[in-house]
């Protein structure tokens, strides 16, 4: 295992990271389905965490269905600004999408404490108020997840695609599960672990394979 203190560039740490990880991966005896590849080595890239080969969740035709939504330019919905910093929002751009999160809008804030219900929950109502197809990109809070499901059995909201990667200890696994019961579309963090970081990490693995697919992408390594 290289341990070289000399390589100093960004792309050749990341490049000598996604090896390493390449390499370790194949010394545990495993190996990662090429199509889901790019998104898992991100998401470890991300943690350093190994686990993420046994945790993360793609519903069928999750990549058919992020390729397709991305390219019409859909706009995308996130619970944290933490998440909205770490998309790639040029690439993003290119494909004629934006991002939004709602987490910080007065109006968000007030209509929260009225209810009794958390921010992030009241501000995928309010996404509701853009689009029926709209990608999610929950990286910390499970009452949004608990809310989507809900908003998307009432018909009030049709999701083209959720990352559901909450991190915690309160209703983080059964909203993670119920996201999945739902039938939406999705790619999940089972389990505790996630985070803002993580949610991002994944989308910015689904905008590189999709600028893949159109024959460019702003990553050499993944």
């Amino acid at each position: 295992m290289s341990n070289d203190r000399n390589i100093t560039e960004p792309n050749r740490i990341e490049e000598e990271s996604f090896r390493i990880i390449t390499e370790e991966i194949s010394a545990m005896g495993r190996s990662v389905p090429e199509r889901f590849a790019p998104i898992i080595k991100r998401v470890i890239h991300t943690t350093a965490d190994f686990s993420y080969l046994d945790s993360l969740y793609f519903s069928e035709g999750i990549l058919t269905q992020a390729h397709e939504v991305l390219r019409a330019g859909t706009d995308i919905v996130t619970d944290t600004n933490m998440a909205k910093a770490g998309i790639h929002k040029s690439s993003l751009e290119k494909l004629g999408g934006t991002i939004h999160c709602f987490m910080a809008d007065a109006d968000v804030a007030a209509r929260a404490k009225e209810l009794g219900q958390t921010r992030a929950a009241v501000s995928m109502d309010k996404s509701a108020e853009l689009s029926q197809n709209l990608i999610y990109v929950i990286g910390n809070a499970p009452t949004a997840l608990f809310r989507l499901a809900e908003l998307h059995r009432q018909g009030k909201i049709r999701p083209a695609f959720v990352i559901g990667a909450p991190v915690g200890f309160v209703n983080v696994v059964e909203a993670k599960e119920e996201l999945i019961a739902s039938g939406i579309p999705c790619i999940v963090t089972r389990g505790r672990k996630g985070g803002s970081n993580v949610a991002a990490a994944i989308m910015n693995a689904l905008l590189y394979l999709t600028e893949v697919e159109n024959g460019h992408s702003w990553r050499r390594n993944i």
